[in-house]
């Protein structure tokens, strides 16, 4: 089960968490909480993290807070984070942005691939299939756009940019994926 972990709290209220939230930091906030810090500021553009002052486009609530979605107090932090979600969540992000943003999306998806009661659509597993196919080929065949056999250890710069490419590629779907999961569209 996915969660902030038992020994702490929200860096906001600075108390046990109510309806625990995770931004695309990485870090946890309580859903009322990271939504008062969004109201606070400008509701034009995303908020900074608390903690670590990087903006929030992505907010994720935990599993538990879909038990509780009849309570209206509930209810109505979910409805926020979903706007949120699909007025911060699709818009233009920087190269920069996406390598920051990689590894918490690989570390949600490979726990949601782990997970028997988590199925992401066939629509997004087929794409990351493809492309994890099309990368291995590429990665492990003798056809090189930098040979390694000619300029030795430099060579391999090209196969590790796919396999940047790749990562980036599959944390780009599985982010979409998350979106129409937790974005309402």
């Amino acid at each position: 089960m996915e969660g902030p972990p038992d020994n702490d709290v929200c860096s906001v209220c600075h108390d046990n968490f109510n309806l625990p939230c995770q931004a695309n930091c990485s870090h946890w906030f309580c859903g009322g909480c990271i939504m008062r810090v969004w109201q606070h500021g400008a509701t034009l553009q995303p908020c900074k993290c608390p903690i670590c002052r990087r903006s929030i486009t992505l907010i994720i609530p935990s599993e538990a807070s879909s038990e509780y979605q009849n309570d209206p107090e509930v209810g109505e932090v979910l409805a926020n984070v979903e706007r949120y979600n699909r007025q911060f969540g699709g818009g233009h992000r920087t190269l920069v942005q996406r390598l920051r943003d990689l590894p918490f999306l690989l570390r949600r998806l490979a726990r949601e691939f782990t997970d028997p009661q988590r199925t992401l659509p066939l629509v997004f597993r087929a794409r990351m299939i493809f492309a994890m196919i099309l990368s291995a080929i590429y990665i492990l065949s003798p056809i090189d756009i930098i040979p390694e056999g000619i300029v030795g250890v430099v060579g391999l710069l090209d196969d590790l940019l796919i396999a940047l490419i790749f990562f980036l590629h599959i944390a780009a779907i599985y982010r979409s994926a998350l979106l129409s999961r937790y974005g309402g569209t």
